[in-house]
């Protein structure tokens, strides 16, 4: 069984996703990284690809994959470093990128690659769901391999639908139409949205992402959703000046699960 669906099939409230940027703050650290998130007891390790040109990353994950590309980060080492980190990782990864990497990569290459060296589902924002669907969805069967498509509050039910029957995994919730990044709080139009997707019954979990950042939208989320995912409240605490990674992994997760 695919490791995400293990998980799902075995935890189903309170999953904590943890996204960071490889090769931030230093090239070589992504190794560390996971098994500092590892050891912290995360549910999911979401590990976002380096790119020059995102869609919906906000200023701190922009800012984070700017140093990375600079540090010399590349997706073919990435790949071995994901490779190292299953030596003692059995935690579900998920590759964040953008499809572009994965054409100049090779599909299917990327994607076999992807299956050889222990990651488990991948979130590709700008992979139109009816080109996945025509092209590549025999390929993630072949390989068992998950993926995550996104929803929006400006989403209507029927590509609601149409996500949840081909996402494998879980579906991504984009908590709000805005950029990643902590935000202040959650809103009751958010609530309300959250409540309208609650109510459909997907067939696949979800968690909610964008604006999670601490304890309180952590647990908000967790009422309307399996679980969430933070990225930019963590890529933050790795970036402050003399942190030492597996202290301030620890203490973020703390903080978050308290």
């Amino acid at each position: 069984m695919n490791r995400i669906d293990r998980l799902f099939a075995n935890k189903k409230s309170h999953v904590l996703n943890v996204y960071f940027t490889a090769g931030y703050p230093h090239r070589d650290d992504t190794v560390e990284i996971i098994r500092a998130l590892n050891q912290a007891g995360v549910d999911l390790i979401e590990v976002g690809i380096p790119y020059s040109d995102p869609l919906a990353d906000g200023p701190t994950i922009q800012q984070s994959s700017q140093v990375a590309l600079q540090n010399g980060m590349t997706l073919a080492l990435l790949f071995e470093q994901i490779a190292e980190a299953r030596r003692f990782s059995d935690t579900p990864l998920i590759l964040m990128g953008y499809f572009n990497q994965v054409m100049q990569y090779g599909e299917e290459l990327f994607i076999k690659t992807c299956k050889e060296v222990g990651v488990d589902g991948l979130i590709l924002p700008d992979l139109p769901l009816y080109e996945y669907e025509r092209n590549y969805k025999p390929l993630f069967e072949q390989y068992d391999l998950g993926i995550s498509f996104l929803l929006t509050p400006q989403t209507d039910e029927q590509r609601i639908r149409k996500i949840d029957e081909l996402s494998r995994g879980f579906v991504y919730m984009v908590s709000d139409a805005s950029i990643t990044g902590a935000k202040q709080g959650i809103s009751d139009r958010q609530l309300a949205y959250f409540e309208r997707i609650a109510a459909m019954q997907l067939r696949n979990p979800r968690l909610i992402g964008f604006g999670i950042s601490n304890s309180d939208t952590f647990q908000t989320a967790c009422q309307y959703a399996d679980g969430a995912i933070i990225g930019s409240a963590f890529i933050h605490a790795l970036g402050l000046q003399g942190i030492e990674i597996a202290g301030a992994t620890h203490d973020f997760v703390r903080q978050i699960r308290a």
